[in-house]
């Protein structure tokens, strides 16, 4: 659609403003550029394609706050299996799950303050983290290890330390997903969740983002959930009542509202990515988050011009756009502002390996394996907020620990596609088995390893894990996942399991380090 020649500059560059999309590549589009020379552009969103090494990425966003100094460049740098700086290695830091293990919330800053300074250092100033989630559900597909936990005392007093620790180093924390992610048994990226919760129940819920907003976090990321509670026709993104009404009216928030992709199933197969952003913003969000699979510049002038065109029509108030524009132009202040008085101010070396070790968890009793071990590793598929471009497991590390050791990873059988709008994706079918013959000749004579990934969750996974350790009673269990209930699965057989509580590299290293008797885990349970 044209913008008519009498817009205004103004309402161009409103509209522009609370828009973060994406692009490909490693350097910016000439169109990226021209439009944030413009001041047609307020934000961009970096994922895994446009990150190769802290150096690149600081030259990129050197040059694009050159042409716009208000600019936020946002990211997906959660720690643990979510991370995007460190896409092609996996992240030095556990997940929130781990963390929550742990329940040391002076870790848990710190932590996150060496996040915030890696995404400083190299010119990111929002961090679409923390998760404060309270994962009530353990078979949530999407939320799972990204959440401190099922308790929501626990998650909130960690969403807190989280959000200290990240905005000391001058990057605006993002909690999500408003009011609430973590009794999901859909992912909102393929389809349209809904919670059928009261008020009252969801008081739970909402602890973590009472904190958050008590410890100052800047933004708060929307859920694209029907909270029926609340409003029963639309998805928190684009309902008044919940973005307005609870947010900002009952529990006093008054910083930036992002909104989670627009372009996820729950909202682009439902209403569709322009009436999902109009709605948004005139339900009080204040960005769109776009970047995740619309990244060109026929998608940012679809959404920018749907705005313009909002506005003329009156089904979006000027000054309702304006407002939102310019809480995104505070927030890169603020952070222009802190970053530059933490200039050469480094994270702590070594404290995300040192706190995956203290996350370890070990049921049974644990015995340094003896030769050369055979690891069978099984991967469920990594859900979309995660990523398949990232590494995992326990293979890897052990292996620079005891050469020799070999891998034999294990994938779905039978999947079929599953979801929504723009986003699909692949699913174990009823019922589909693995040949474990194959994975124990493997291990003849030698230690097993078997690493699963949320086991309760996976009938496939399950069955094939059960085999093996009915085989191979010696065999050690490692579950990089929730580690729900996985004790009681393997508990008949006197299987060893070790809980890492999330896959990210250095949850791995640290197992590594447990099965070749080289690190004691920190905390038994029997």
């Amino acid at each position: 659609m044209a913008i008519p020649g009498t817009e205004s500059v103004e309402l161009i560059g409103d509209a522009g403003a609370v828009l973060q999309p994406g692009f490909t590549g490693l350097t910016a589009p000439d169109w990226l550029r021209r439009r944030l020379g413009s001041g047609e552009l307020g934000g961009v969103a970096l994922f895994g394609r446009n990150i190769r090494t802290p150096q690149q990425v600081a030259r990129l966003t050197a040059e694009l706050y050159a042409l716009n100094g208000d600019l936020l460049v946002a990211t997906d740098e959660e720690g643990g299996d979510v991370t995007r700086l460190e896409v092609a290695s996996g992240s030095s830091y556990p997940g929130n799950l781990a963390l929550g293990a742990v329940d040391d919330t002076d870790l848990t800053e710190r932590v996150a303050r060496s996040i915030g300074f890696d995404l400083s250092s190299v010119g990111v100033n929002l961090d679409y983290a923390p998760d404060a989630d309270v994962n009530s559900n353990p078979d949530n597909p999407v939320i799972g290890v990204r959440s401190f936990g099922g308790d929501g005392e626990l998650a909130a007093r960690h969403t807190a330390a989280y959000v200290r620790g990240l905005q000391s180093a001058g990057v605006a924390a993002c909690a999500k997903h408003f009011p609430g992610h973590g009794d999901t048994a859909g992912d909102s990226h393929l389809g349209l969740p809904r919670i059928d919760l009261t008020p009252e129940q969801f008081q739970e819920h909402l602890l973590p983002f009472r904190a958050a907003i008590a410890a100052g976090v800047k933004s708060i990321m929307t859920a694209h959930i029907l909270f029926p509670a609340y409003d029963p026709h639309l998805p928190a993104t684009m309902s008044r009542e919940i973005l307005t009404g609870l947010l900002r009216e009952e529990l006093g928030f008054q910083g930036l509202i992002v909104t989670d992709g627009i372009e996820m199933g729950a909202i682009s197969g439902t209403h569709g990515v322009a009436a999902g952003a109009v709605k948004a913003i005139a339900a009080g969000a204040d960005t769109i988050c776009v970047g995740g699979g619309l990244q060109d510049e026929a998608a940012f002038l679809y959404l920018r011009d749907a705005l313009v065109w909002a506005v003329r029509e009156g089904r979006l108030p000027a000054e309702r756009l304006h407002e939102a524009a310019e809480r995104n132009r505070a927030v890169a202040r603020w952070s222009a502002a802190v970053r530059e008085a933490q200039v050469g101010t480094h994270g702590e070396v070594g404290i995300g390996l040192a706190a995956a070790r203290r996350a370890l968890r070990v049921h049974g009793e644990l015995r340094p394996l003896r030769g050369v071990p055979h690891v069978v590793e099984f991967s469920p598929g990594a859900n979309i907020a995660v990523g398949d471009e990232t590494p995992w497991g326990v293979a890897g590390p052990l292996a620079e620990l005891v050469p020799g050791t070999t891998r034999a990873r294990v994938g779905a059988p039978a999947t079929r596609l599953e979801g929504s709008g723009l986003l699909h994706v692949a699913v174990a079918a009823e019922g589909a088995e693995v040949d474990t013959a194959p994975l124990l000749g493997a291990a003849v004579g030698r230690p097993l390893v078997v690493v699963v990934r949320d086991v309760h969750r996976h009938g496939w996974m399950r069955r094939a894990a059960l085999a093996l350790t009915a085989a191979r009673p010696d065999a050690v269990v490692v579950e990089i996942g929730t580690a729900h209930g996985v004790a009681e699965v393997f508990a008949d057989r006197g299987t060893t399991v070790l809980a890492t509580h999330g896959g990210a590299r250095v949850c791995g290293i640290a197992a590594a380090e447990a099965l070749a008797g080289l690190a004691v885990p920190a905390a038994r349970s029997h």
